[in-house]
């Protein structure tokens, strides 16, 4: 085997719990989902080598409208941006409101600036009229389709808002305390939301509305799935059985979980979130881990995970960037490393509102606060990842791509590599997770190969700190 410094000598390198019975619930015994013969999920023929981008409504354009937003989705389709994931559209719940600085959760008194959490929903079945009409979301979701583009809700199904329309017309919907109040979550400080009661769900009626709500808005609004908020808090019963009722009306209808549970995969969802990996990331930036904790992690998710499980990789998002820190807060030198790595170790890249701008800030979680655009600084760098993703099969999602194998390093300390590879499709990743240069020997598969991303990789087989190359297969 040649080193891959041997091979950069013939090549340029470029910069660059499950609770609940549904058996009183109406869920259609006929139902196979999206598979054609049997109960089981199956991923949308779309979605294979789809990528995915958060969308914050509120800080995204000045007005924060979706009127305003839909002038940037040709923008975003350039970008190779598939699914617009759109944080909750609904109402705002008034009642225990929290406002204030990112750092001071607290409620909000009369006359606060504050706007509120969109994680607080008043009506789950309206829009928030801050954000525009329902006609004006219609006109979104047909604009981003007509661009090839999906859309999907953010949909929150724990908790709902204090005065949620459904605290008054039907409490029995929520878990309340031992005087028959109302109560926040238990273990949390999300005092502006109260717990529903998922546990009696079938025979109070939860599920049914629930799922109902759901569908609205496939419906009437012919969104294409959602993204469920903390979804380990919700029965994976009720997903299931929502999964299967909204194949009625979309049979390839996408869901994302925010969680990191494997038994959400097995009807319920097509994606969930790489946790775990990404807080591991933080802590090797930090030299808080050693690169060692990647190759544990791997072999962990290998089994642990289905071969099909769509599992989707972060360097930030709404909940990181307001609360943990910035990209370059929490990364510094090695942010692009594990973006890259994000990218390419897991199965769909996420951006996030901001993030192909290079967004250096906290944006406010509780008020207005606009993301800075300027010029789009780091949209080649996130278009290239994207463009890499459609164009190599081995990057693709589940078990459309391939599954990351560990190539043999001599300095394991500080690099981690991988090889994906699928078909005719082969990809290697290489990267320097240390703030020394070190000389790159890495053990290469067979093939000629070429660079598709780098940084920080010279000639000489030197990489910088917190350097690294991404490379595909050249197939003659």
């Amino acid at each position: 085997m040649k080193t891959v410094a041997q091979s950069i000598l013939f090549i340029s390198v470029l910069t660059m719990a499950a609770c609940g019975s549904v058996e009183n619930a109406s869920t259609p015994s006929v139902v196979l989902g999206s598979g054609d013969t049997e109960d089981v999920l199956k991923h949308g023929d779309w979605s294979k080598n789809a990528t995915i981008y958060e969308v914050n409504l509120r800080q995204h354009t000045a007005e924060g409208t979706f009127e305003a937003f839909a002038k940037d989705l040709p923008r975003l389709q350039q970008l190779g941006v598939d699914i617009l994931w759109l944080m909750p559209v609904h109402p705002i719940g008034e009642v225990n409101r929290k406002g204030g600085e990112n750092s001071d959760n607290y409620i909000a008194e009369m006359g606060s600036s504050s706007l509120g959490s969109p994680y607080s929903v008043r009506d789950y079945m309206a829009v928030n009229p801050d954000y525009g009409t329902l006609e004006e979301l219609k006109s979104v979701v047909s604009q981003a389709h007509a661009l090839g583009m999906r859309v999907i809700l953010d949909w929150v199904a724990n908790h709902s808002a204090f005065d949620c329309e459904w605290t008054q017309s039907h409490r029995g919907y929520y878990l309340l305390d031992s005087s028959g109040n109302l109560q926040p979550p238990t273990g949390t400080d999300w005092w502006d939301v109260t717990q529903l009661d998922w546990a009696n769900g079938v025979q109070n009626g939860l599920y049914e509305a629930m799922v109902s709500a759901m569908e609205f808005w496939v419906e009437e609004c012919d969104v294409d799935g959602f993204r469920c908020d903390v979804a380990e808090k919700v029965p994976v019963a009720f997903w299931e059985m929502a999964r299967r009722r909204l194949e009625i009306v979309k049979p390839d209808v996408f869901m994302l979980a925010e969680a990191d549970q494997p038994i959400h995969h097995n009807r319920a969802f097509d994606m969930s979130y790489a946790w775990h990996y990404h807080h591991l990331t933080n802590e090797i930036a930090q030299g808080r881990a050693e690169v060692s904790v990647l190759r544990e992690y791997l072999s962990e998710e290998y089994y642990k995970f289905p071969a099909d499980a769509y599992r989707m990789g972060f360097a930030t998002n709404h909940d990181e960037n307001s609360w943990n820190g910035t990209i370059s807060e929490r990364y510094g030198e090695a942010a692009d490393a594990m973006v890259v790595l994000s990218a390419t170790l897991f199965d769909m890249p996420l951006i996030y509102s901001g993030q192909e701008a290079g967004l250096d800030k906290r944006l406010r979680f509780f008020e207005k606060d606009t993301v800075e655009w300027g010029d789009y600084s780091k949209s080649d760098f996130y278009l290239s990842i994207n463009t890499l993703h459609h164009e190599e099969e081995a990057l693709w999602n589940g078990e459309f791509g391939g599954f990351p194998v560990l190539l043999e390093c001599e300095s394991p300390e500080r690099f981690f590599g991988f090889t994906k590879s699928k078909a005719e499709s082969q990809v290697v990743v290489i990267l320097n997770l240390s703030n020394e240069p070190a000389f790159l020997s890495v053990n290469m598969p067979e093939g000629t190969f070429e660079p598709a991303i780098s940084k920080g990789v010279g000639k000489d087989g030197i990489v910088a700190p917190w350097g690294y190359i991404v490379l595909r297969k050249v197939n003659e």
